[in-house]
């Protein structure tokens, strides 16, 4: 079984905690931010870590973080640490040393964890683990939270221009559109700011934060108490800032923002996106006044005050009071409390957003006539402008920092003014009612009759048909073609046309549901540039929204799988073709819903958890899309309660449709196949080392892994011995006293088996054991789950055994070896005693050749397994050599290692046979002794060999040579040489050594001194060379070689010596070499003439002869001459 060190370190330190419940509360306790925590994508993390408990509050702890990756669960990934710079894996080490991440103590036991800027990597469980500086852990040092990392959903944008110029005290209105697609539940703030010129930071005008309060800015808390400055919101999304009387501190950049809040789990808030609209220059211009106080006198007056349809309606209004030349007034008129126009202190005119498009197209018209006089024009009234109008003006004083402060308002009395229709022939028809749906276009048609001049319209809006509500421009077309679009609309696709002479229409975009209302045609008849008369007509325009025909169905073929499967959901959006953004969640328990992933209009997908483990498909069908959500090999952690959520945007807002029903996956184990096996009944002697094996036969998983629990059934009560979980961390059940514990094991073998030991068996071991297995497979994602447990058992009888003790080999043996050999003498048990419950006792004795060592102790090895070397310092350096070994369970082998020649004697063995009796005493039951056994230790044998060849050798004065000494054999590979060379006269008998090479390198030089050169140029060759000698040198040289081994014994030892053959060497001079040469030839001179006379003589005597021959022989020699010839030509005819 192999452990690594973390598997160590884990186990010790859950022994440590397991000690802790006995011991109390922990005293160490390190916390976290509760999870999950959920954060934008490129939004910062900060988490807060801290710990207490340690012996010392004052001392800086050091924390490290790591993260575990939803990819890859069991996997942790080093992030970063206080003390340790190298401490972060390659995948965040780069975003360490750029502090992208980093780790700072707030104070010594505390730390904040940060990231500038989330990435989709990021998301997992984080672990904050706290270093012990101590001897001991109590406590809890480790600590995770978990970080969802969700897109960032949240849009913000205005409609307002980026540049707008009031004049002071005029009114200012903006609106702005904030939305979030977020499934989790979000709540919105919202604020408008001013960033005046020359400030580092924008103020806040008002703003709306995430419960819904009201709060002004510090620069405009009067303001806001005087109802000055409001901010509403519009329907779902629109926020609208007023702002009725501008000062000049109010020029700079307007601009709005929202953010998106999330509550986390500990119940605080945390902003997870902000964002910023577009700025808006506002420019407000002022004039100088004088202020002064003082009365105030307003009357109103008309030269008519019944009027037809289409001519012209002239208000005065007289402003009266002391110094009026010296001082200035805001004048405005008003008709039902609504204010048509108004003439502010410098002169300016604004005009109500009610009359803002009569007043572009030059039906109204005001000015300052006079020192206290103002007038207003209606030109070409229409019948809803006949009513009650007041004139109300208010005394205006500028302060030394040119601001005007406003004083009381002065009204007129009432003027009424009624007005009849005309008898114009012009008429104007609309549809009375429209249905659209939200994202549609809106077009509206507006026919018209009797047309007698040039025609303008203006398209008007408004919320609801009550009276009370009045219109607002949408865009209008003028007489001459001109198209204007109101502020509000400047941002929508909108537009205004007349395809035909006799109709108009209007065309809106991707309409939302604020859109529905009331919508007017108002047509004009222009005369040589004046308006003779107006017709309108109204429309109700019904926006069906998205959730009414837009509808998201969730169904599955098979929610209810094993591990491993797969599991595919069809998310069904019945309804016309818009761009939606689809979002799948999964909700696992009550409280926290997980994004999967979000597909955008664009084909973009964003996905939150691990991809790895999705597919998704889109299909287009005539009414619907389906979106197919595969589940790739489902595991536990897939289980939980799918949604798929829509959205549309809309007109820079995020519309959210009611979600799809909750459609429920179970993902269940599957079949067991576990079968296991063991014996039924097992019958062991007492005091024996029992194994109780339980095996698995069936086929296991690929990924199986198994918990093992052992127990113990005596008198129908089950009591656990010994459990080992998954990882095989092995603990001891509670019920097992501590002396048992050490008798007891468990192991895991191949198969796999488990296998029960409990050594030293005694009587009280009987019973049944149970063997109690849990198969523990890992899923697709590698988490793992666990099967029901299976289990078998064994009946144990644990019985008394018979005991006979018997060694081998009772007659003497004798055993030789050489010094240097290891050896071994053998000491075999034979009786049929080989009871597991038996144990022995072995000890060697020793007898040496001298009498002083008689049957002495070597070594004993005792039956409860302590080895002994009894003292004797005669054997000591033996004892030192020895080694004793068990090879088999009978058989007792001791060794002598590097066997000295002084170790040879008799050595003999004796057995003692030993077994526990039931109180757990030792009791001797039987001895024995082994044959003795003789050792001889011999040295190495002599084998020494030089080359012993007499030569003769001549050289002349100065010329070198060499006296050679070759080794041809030696005694052993591990010999060294001692050599010297001697040299005599051939006159003299004394031999004279003139060189010595020592065994360990040393050179001496003995007679001659530099004439001398040694060489040595293979391990069993050795030379000397004599340079320059001279006749003196002549004379017979050999070499003498000592061979020495190293003794076990007596260190190193002389075996042999030997020395070569003689080299004669004749050294002669240079005209002892002449004469010598001289007569040598002279000598050979001699020769060869004595050879030459014995030739001619021989040659002179064949002559004589051969003359003799033919003298005697006459005629008949002839013949016998020619007869010899005639051959020899017959063949050289036949030849050729």
């Amino acid at each position: 079984m192999r452990w690594s060190l973390h598997s160590i370190w884990r186990a010790n330190l859950l022994f440590c905690l397991g000690v802790l419940q006995y011991c109390g509360e922990a005293k160490v306790h390190t916390e976290i931010q509760a999870g999950p925590l959920y954060r934008v994508l490129g939004a910062p993390l900060s988490i807060s870590c801290n710990v207490s408990g340690f012996a010392s509050e004052t001392t800086q702890k050091e924390f490290e973080f790591r993260i575990k990756k939803p990819a890859n669960p069991t996997f942790e990934i080093n992030i970063i640490s206080t003390h340790d710079q190298s401490f972060a894996y390659a995948v965040y080490a780069r975003r360490v040393m750029s502090k992208e991440i980093t780790l700072k103590h707030v104070s010594p036991n505390s730390v904040l964890f940060e990231i500038q800027s989330l990435q989709k990597a990021d998301e997992g469980e984080y672990d904050c683990n706290v270093i012990n500086s101590e001897h001991v852990y109590h406590g809890i040092y480790s600590v995770k939270t978990t970080v969802k990392v969700i897109d960032n959903s949240l849009s913000v944008s205005s409609a307002v221009s980026t540049s707008m110029s009031y004049n002071e005290g005029d009114a200012l209105t903006f609106t702005c559109l904030a939305s979030s697609n977020t499934i989790q539940h979000t709540h919105l703030s919202f604020a408008w700011y001013l960033h005046k010129d020359g400030q580092a930071e924008a103020q806040p005008i008002i703003s709306l934060d995430r419960d819904f309060t009201l709060s002004p800015g510090p620069g405009f808390k009067e303001r806001y108490q005087a109802g000055l400055i409001k901010l509403d919101k519009i329907g779902e999304a629109m926020y609208r800032l007023q702002m009725a009387q501008l000062e000049l501190s109010d020029q700079g950049r307007i601009y709005c923002q929202a953010q998106e809040w999330i509550q986390d789990p500990d119940c605080s808030w945390y902003s997870i996106a902000q964002k910023d609209a577009e700025e808006t220059t506002l420019n407000v211009k002022a004039r100088e006044v004088a202020p002064e106080m003082s009365s105030l006198v307003v009357r109103i007056s008309t030269q008519q005050t019944a009027l037809r349809e289409g001519q012209e309606l002239s208000l005065s209004c007289n402003v009266d009071t002391q110094n009026l030349k010296e001082r200035f007034f805001s004048v405005a008129w008003l008709r039902g409390g609504v204010e048509l126009a108004r003439i502010g202190p410098t002169g300016v005119l604004s005009v109500g957003p009610e009359y803002s498009g009569r007043e572009k197209e030059g039906e109204l018209r005001a000015a300052r006539i006079g020192d206290r006089d103002y007038r207003l024009i209606l030109q070409p009234v229409r019948t809803e402008d006949q009513g009650g109008y007041i004139c109300r003006a208010w005394p205006q004083d500028r302060g030394q920092d040119g601001a005007f402060r406003q004083g009381a308002a002065q009204d007129s009395s009432l003027q009424l003014v009624s007005i009849s229709a005309t008898e114009s022939g012009l008429s104007v028809e609309m549809q009375r009612s429209v249905s659209v749906k939200e994202g549609d276009r809106l077009k509206l048609t507006c026919k018209v009759d009797e047309v007698k001049g040039r025609l303008s319209v203006t398209w008007q809006h408004k919320l609801t048909s009550t009276s009370t509500a009045l219109f607002t421009n949408v865009i209008s077309l003028s007489q001459e073609g001109v198209m204007a679009i109101a502020g509000e609309f400047m941002s929508r696709k909108v537009r205004a046309t007349r395809p035909a002479t006799d109709t108009f229409t209007l065309e809106l975009e991707e309409v939302t549901p604020s859109d529905s209302g009331v919508y007017q045609c108002a047509v004009s008849e222009w005369k040589t540039n004046s308006k003779t008369n107006s017709q309108s007509q109204t429309a109700t325009v019904t926006v069906e929204p998205t959730e009414s025909f837009l509808k998201v169905n969730l169904i599955s073929r098979n929610n209810r799988v094993n591990v491993g499967e797969n599991v595919e959901l069809l998310c069904r959006v019945r309804g016309p073709r818009v761009p939606i953004t689809l979002t799948w969640s999964l909700q696992r328990d009550a409280s926290t819903v997980d994004n999967i992933l979000t597909l955008y209009p664009n084909g973009d997908i964003s996905w939150s958890g691990d991809q790895h483990r999705y597919q998704l498909k889109v299909e287009n069908r005539l009414n619907e899309v389906i979106h197919y959500l595969l589940v790739n090999g489902a595991s536990h952690s897939e289980a939980g309660s799918y949604q798929c959520r829509a959205s549309v945007f809309l007109e820079n807002v995020h519309k959210k449709l009611p979600p799809s029903n909750h459609l429920a996956v179970m993902v269940q184990k599957p079949a067991s196949k576990l079968i296991l096996t063991s014996p039924t009944t097992l019958t062991r002697d007492v005091n024996t080392d029992i194994e109780i094996k339980c095996s698995v036969i069936s086929e296991p998983f690929a990924s199986s892994q198994y918990a093992v629990t052992w127990l113990h059934q005596q008198w129908a009560e089950n009591k656990t011995i010994v459990s080992s979980d998954r990882d095989a961390l092995v603990t001891f059940g509670t019920q097992v006293e501590l002396s048992n514990r050490q008798r007891i094991s468990m192991r895991r073998t191949k198969g796999p088996s488990f296998e029960l030991t409990i050594r030293q068996a005694q009587i009280s071991d009987n019973g049944l054991y149970i063997c109690e297995v849990v198969e523990w497979l890992k899923d697709p994602h590698g988490d793992w789950y666990q099967f029901s447990p299976v289990s078998r058992a064994t009946t144990l009888t644990v019985i008394e055994p018979a005991n006979d003790l018997r060694l081998d080999m009772k007659e003497q043996q004798q055993l030789i070896a050489r010094e240097g050999d290891e050896v071994e003498l053998k000491c075999n048990i034979i009786s049929g005693a080989s009871s597991p419950s038996f144990f022995y006792k072995v000890s060697w004795f020793y007898t040496g050749h001298s009498s002083s060592v008689m049957n002495v102790p070597l070594v004993e090895l005792d039956h409860t397994g302590l080895l002994r070397y009894p003292k004797n310092q005669a054997l000591r350096g033996l004892q030192g050599r020895l080694r004793l070994s068990r090879p088999t369970k009978m058989s007792f082998y001791l060794g002598i290692q590097r066997a000295h020649e002084g170790d040879s004697g008799t050595y003999q063995c004796q057995v003692e046979q030993y077994q526990l009796d039931g109180e757990g005493h030792w009791q001797q039951k039987a001895s024995d002794s082994g044959s003795p056994i003789g050792l001889t230790i011999n040295v190495v044998e002599k084998n020494l060999s030089l080359v012993m060849d007499e030569v003769e050798l001549n050289v002349s004065r100065y010329q070198d040579f060499t006296i050679p000494c070759s080794i041809t054999r030696q005694s052993s590979s591990e010999s060294e040489f001692q050599v010297t060379w001697f040299w005599k006269k051939e006159i003299e008998a004394k031999q004279r050594p003139i060189f010595t090479s020592y065994r360990n390198a040393t050179l001496q030089d003995r007679y001659w001194g530099h004439q001398l050169i040694f060489g040595h140029p293979r391990p069993s060759q050795f030379s000397l060379t004599v340079s320059k000698p001279g006749p003196e040198n002549s004379g017979l040289y050999f070499c003498e070689v000592e061979e020495w081994l190293p003794s076990l014994s007596h260190g190193w030892r002389k075996v042999a010596e030997e020395k070569s053959g003689y080299l004669n060497v004749n050294v002669y001079t240079e005209g002892e070499a002449v004469s010598e040469l001289q007569c040598k030839s002279g000598t050979w001179i001699g020769i060869l003439i004595a050879f030459g006379i014995c030739s001619l003589l021989v040659i002179f005597i064949l002559v004589l002869k051969i003359c003799r021959s033919k003298g005697s022989g006459g005629e008949k020699s002839g013949q016998s001459l020619s007869a010899e010839v005639h051959p020899l030509n017959t063949k050289t005819s036949a030849e050729d």
